[in-house]
């Protein structure tokens, strides 16, 4: 008997999402990535009504009056916001309709990083179902990056792969469709703006805001020496003693000081995993090379710098920042073989 679910599986296209702190990706079946917009909902603070979704609600942040708020309702990689999060969720799916013409109910492949708690699997599988999905399914991130990446998931061979994303960074040793081991650390990019707002306010008493501290990372910031230090930027915020505006010009060499903490606990869990690495496994990895994924593997002289720091080869992915979600469209289309590099907790198999 054909039921409403395989008949919705013969109009509606199924969707992959990078559910990122910093940046969602939706991926579409046939399609590939159709949109990619930063993960921010701008809401009235009264009445919680959504106003704006996406990169024109990133434009408001720290712009807003009082009865506007623009939350970021993911934290570190997982839900911090539900009701907020599936509201993102809805418009995002709401645009892709727009835009291909797609049936609503589709299935849902999403990204979760491989440290999450079950409550948070839940959260997020949760969301996806409220958001209209038909079955929603859940994939590791490293995995989904790995396999968007291009790498030999299910061979017999040791693949490293390093997803630095906004709120977390995941090194995962994959092989044989399986994530043999993994480190997940809640630091990323946005901990790099961080230490950027904190370096500020400790050597020049400047106050900056998230945004200017975000633009001054991707103008400058670098995790070794290079020719990029000699570029300079201007650091613009407001005076702690005097409370008035005020500009200091900075190099890359001070920016990459600014990060160095949340670089060296990157690299110290790079290299923990590999020390947790059967020794069968480090020597297809030596042979084959890590790789970089995610927006932190943009900074410039980060490959470098690992690469001085595990002694092995270190490769940047193409295009790094849409490896989970091409890698969760990849999954989508092999379902059936790669059913095992679902999170195994994932709700009954789909319909198709």
């Amino acid at each position: 008997m054909f039921g409403l679910n395989a008949l919705l599986g013969l109009f509606s296209r199924d969707i992959g999402i990078d559910l990122g702190t910093a940046n969602t990706l939706v991926h579409v079946r046939d399609r590939g990535i159709v949109i990619s917009e930063p993960s921010v909902v701008a809401m009235d603070a009264k009445t919680r009504r959504v106003l704006a979704v996406g990169a024109e609600a990133k434009r408001m942040v720290g712009r807003t009056p009082a009865n506007i708020i623009a939350i970021r309702p993911l934290r570190d990689g997982v839900i911090s916001d539900f009701d907020v999060t599936q509201q993102m969720i809805e418009y995002f799916v709401r645009k892709v309709h727009d835009r291909i013409g797609m049936v609503p109910r589709p299935r849902m492949l999403l990204g979760v990083p491989s440290g999450v708690t079950e409550v948070e699997k839940r959260a997020v599988r949760d969301a996806a179902m409220n958001a209209g999905a038909r079955w929603a399914g859940l994939i590791e991130e490293p995995m989904a990056a790995a396999i968007g990446a291009g790498l030999p998931v299910n061979e017999p061979t040791g693949s490293l792969i390093i997803d630095i994303g906004g709120g977390t960074t995941e090194v995962a040793v994959i092989s044989l469709g399986g994530i043999v081991v993994s480190r997940s650390i809640r630091i990323g990019g946005d901990e790099m703006d961080a230490d950027i707002v904190a370096y500020a306010r400790r050597e020049y008493n400047l106050l900056l805001g998230e945004r200017t501290a975000e633009d001054v990372k991707i103008a400058l910031g670098s995790a070794s020496p290079g020719e990029w230090d000699i570029q300079r930027v201007t650091l613009r915020g407001r005076d702690l003693l005097t409370g008035l505006p005020r500009a200091v010009e900075v190099g890359g060499e001070q920016i990459r000081e600014a990060i160095e903490p949340s670089l060296q606990l990157i690299v110290d869990t790079i290299k923990d995993t590999i020390e947790e690495t059967p020794p069968e496994l480090v020597a297809d990895i030596m042979d084959q090379g890590l790789v970089l994924a995610g927006g932190g593997a943009l900074l410039a002289g980060f490959d470098r710098r690992i690469a001085e720091a595990t002694q092995m080869p270190v490769h940047v992915a193409n295009d790094p920042l849409t490896c989970v979600a091409r890698g969760t469209g990849v999954v989508l289309e092999e379902l059936d073989l790669m059913e095992e590099v679902l999170v195994s907790d994932t709700y009954a198999r789909p319909s198709r």
